[in-house]
């Protein structure tokens, strides 16, 4: 494979220059480690605790589940505990932490957790069929699948979740302002089969996470749910053919009983509360974790040194702004002077409301975002029932129109349904791929590929810079809050609210020059060497990239996995990259799936592909159990030889995505690392790592094709002796 560095392929060489330029002063050595995930941020761990399961709204303290308890009983007395577990934990990297070693015992013997502190006492493990690791929209999509097969009962899964209900990222976001990005139309999973109309083009916060509890009461799965417990190590015991997963809940909290809607009132639950270890026995495990779903904060001085309220957005507190989440009156700001650091696309939706309440308002600035219009409004049911829902399949042709503007691949005079900012910005398709031949670029036509890419967006790009100019009154400001770089290096951001609230004589934009913040002192924050004095702090500081560490699917869910003899999937990524059956199943962990995104199809419409992997994943397991004899004895495994055909296959479409080197930092290039210089071997890694480079429609071509096929093509189905290998 040869070698290439694209950089930035602009036909203007002033342009060209301006990107490598402002890429260039972001980057660091650091990379990642410049952020600190927010719960092992020294003396800010509190922060990240849930603030929706308060003291006076606690979760139970017997982590029941539909009959089941935490004894190892079930609710008719049978005893379904079981002893394959060895009894040590891990942290979460596996790394020695406050004097542990790295199997979960102290250094005089004692069973300590990560943290250093002594957990009660080893439960019985809690059995299920099936266990999935999240309960957003990913989770819950898999198991109406599951459910859908007719082989599988809402009774034989269960939800663990560190967060108290459903929803996800939604579950945790709940800051004043919160919207989707995507239209909700297509965003929105399972509108036609719950038959609920979004009130608006673009979603808010508690539509989206009240539809997670809607799904998952008509699926029957709302009390199938563990709350408020984080895995710390998934281990396989081949002699059962069951997943060993052990977790920790701080605080002594238990399983949620009821709707899974983690509704407190957002007071904070105590601190120094004994930690309690939960096991969950099971025979098939799913990682729904999401993308995106770890708090970091910037690791600069003085932390630890502000004195005043300080939250990240992912964990807002309506104690010290006032308002709720469902009402944006942050009427506790009066008077105050409120610093917020970040720009990304959260900080986009949470600056115009800060705006409107605070007296001052600082928006510390490291990278601008490319900021488009939204034009939101209101669901208009005339329009709906002839334009959007008007017959039968319509939500998945439209999610599948929506892909095709995406990556320019629309057949001729093919209507674009969705219309609007994503839907014409054809040089998103960078990270996602192309159909057909378009898809494989080979390393010589790299560097006309990039330059192709660059050329889709420019037009784009000088026209949201000039929106700036004409959006923000002061010059000086307006140039400080264009982007410099291709839309495919940060999410995009589309707001119709956040560029004109700094026409407001209360917010000064305080921009870094690629910098970041110094840090923070006890008034408030240090910018350019000048303390900026503040009440309230708010980080907007975005989630660890999920392409730092191996970017395994235990990386990214932030948990030690153990296959056959003790195969840990962190290893066998570093060792060799990624090694896949279609992004969802690794040889060597049986029983085991997750959702991509490395070797499976991606769009910017994330639940469409959570939707049709957990549909996929679905079959496997219902077409497996049909052939068993006896399915609670079923072990699913994917061949070496079927992974290693895959990742062979995605590593040829993986030049595609080269547009990303050169690329201004960004949890996309794991803050610039990626661009580092490979040898041989870790350039085929990463190629190995890359999502299907022919897009997302041409990857469910594949997965359509290989159904139809029958036999279960790549997998061993084994019992006690095997059923069929193929």
């Amino acid at each position: 494979m040869a070698t290439f560095e694209p950089g930035v392929a602009t036909s203007d060489p002033s342009l060209r220059a301006k990107y490598t330029a402002e890429r260039n002063k972001r980057l660091r050595a650091d990379g990642v480690a410049q952020f600190v995930p927010l719960a092992q941020a020294p003396h800010l761990s509190h922060l990240a605790r849930d603030p929706w399961v308060s003291d006076e709204k606690p979760i139970s303290n017997e982590a029941s589940t539909n009959g089941i308890s935490a004894n190892g009983t079930s609710a008719n007395g049978a005893n379904v505990t079981s002893n394959g577990t060895n009894g040590t934990s891990t942290s979460s990297n596996g790394a020695s932490t406050n004097g542990t070693t790295t199997n979960g015992t102290s250094t005089n013997g004692a069973n300590v957790t990560p943290n250093g502190t002594t957990p009660s006492p080893s439960p019985s493990p809690i059995q299920t069929k099936l266990l999935i690791l999240g309960a957003g929209y990913s989770g819950l999509l898999f198991a109406t699948h599951l459910i859908s097969t007719n082989q599988f009962t809402p009774s034989s899964i269960l939800f663990a979740d560190a967060a108290g209900g459903f929803g996800g990222t939604w579950y945790w976001n709940r800051y004043p302002g919160l919207m989707c990005d995507t239209e909700a139309y297509i965003y929105m999973p399972l509108l036609e089969e719950t038959g609920y109309v979004p009130r608006h083009k673009y979603a808010y916060g508690t539509e989206l996470r009240e539809h997670a509890v809607r799904i998952a009461e008509k699926w029957g799965i709302q009390d199938r749910g563990v709350w408020g417990v984080r895995a710390r190590e998934v281990r396989w015991d081949g002699g059962r053919g069951r997943w060993m997963v052990e977790m920790v809940r701080e605080g002594g909290g238990g399983g949620r009983r009821g709707r899974g809607g983690g509704e407190g009132d957002g007071e904070e639950r105590r601190d120094g509360e004994q930690q309690e270890e939960v096991v969950i026995d099971a025979q098939y495990v799913f990682i729904a974790t999401g993308t995106l779903s770890t708090p970091q904060i910037p690791r600069v001085p003085g932390l630890d040194t502000f004195a005043g309220p300080c939250f990240h957005t992912s964990r807002w507190d309506y104690g010290v702004t006032g308002g709720s989440p469902s009402d944006w009156r942050l009427d506790k700001l009066r008077g105050k002077t409120v610093g917020i650091v970040g720009t990304g696309a959260t900080a986009a939706q949470v600056v115009p409301e800060l705006a409107r309440w605070a007296e001052r308002l600082y928006v510390f600035q490291r990278t601008p975002s490319s900021v488009d219009e939204r034009g939101q409004r209101a669901t208009d049911p005339e329009e709906w029932n002839s334009k959007v829902a008007k017959a039968k399949g319509w939500q998945r042709a439209r999610a599948e129109n929506f892909n095709a503007y995406l990556t320019s691949s629309t057949s001729n005079g093919e209507e674009d349904l969705v219309a609007d900012a994503w839907s014409r910005m054809p040089s998103y398709a960078a990270i996602l791929g192309a159909p057909g031949n378009a898809g494989i670029v080979t390393p010589e036509k790299v560097p006309g590929h990039v330059a192709q890419m660059h050329e889709w967006d420019l037009s784009r790009a000088e026209r949201v810079r000039a929106r700036v100019d004409s959006i923000v009154a002061d010059a000086a400001t307006a140039e400080k809050l264009k982007a410099w770089y291709p839309v495919w290096c940060k999410r995009p951001v589309f707001h119709d609210e956040y560029l004109p609230a700094f026409n407001r004589a209360n917010v000064t934009l305080v921009d870094t020059d690629g910098k970041g913040i110094d840090g923070l002192s006890r008034a408030g924050v240090v910018a350019n060497a000048i303390e900026y004095p503040v009440d309230v702090l708010v980080l907007s500081t975005g989630f660890v990239s999920p392409a730092a560490g191996t970017g395994s699917p235990a990386s990214r869910a932030g948990v030690k996995v153990y296959g056959r003899e003790g195969l840990d999937m962190d290893a066998k990524w570093g060792r060799q990259g990624a090694a896949t059956l279609h992004g969802v199943a690794s040889n060597g962990f049986p029983n085991f799936f997750f959702p991509g995104p490395s070797q499976a199809g991606v769009t910017s419409n994330f639940t469409f592909a959570l939707d049709r992997i957990g549909a996929h994943v679905a079959f496997i397991l219902a077409e497996a159990e049909k052939r068993a004899r006896n399915p609670d004895e079923l072990i699913v495994e994917v061949t070496k030889e079927a992974e290693e055909a895959w990742s062979k296959e995605v590593m040829i479409r993986a030049g595609w995505f080269a547009a990303v080197r050169g690329c201004t930092p960004s949890y996309i290039n794991a803050e610039g690392e990626s661009d580092k210089a490979k040898d041989l071997a870790e350039q085929m890694k990463a190629a190995r790592a890359a999502p299907w480079g022919e897009g997302v429609t041409r990857y469910l071509d594949v997965l359509r094709t290989w159904k139809e096929e029958g036999g279960l093509t790549g997998y061993d189905l084994l019992e006690q002796q095997p059923i069929t290998s193929k």
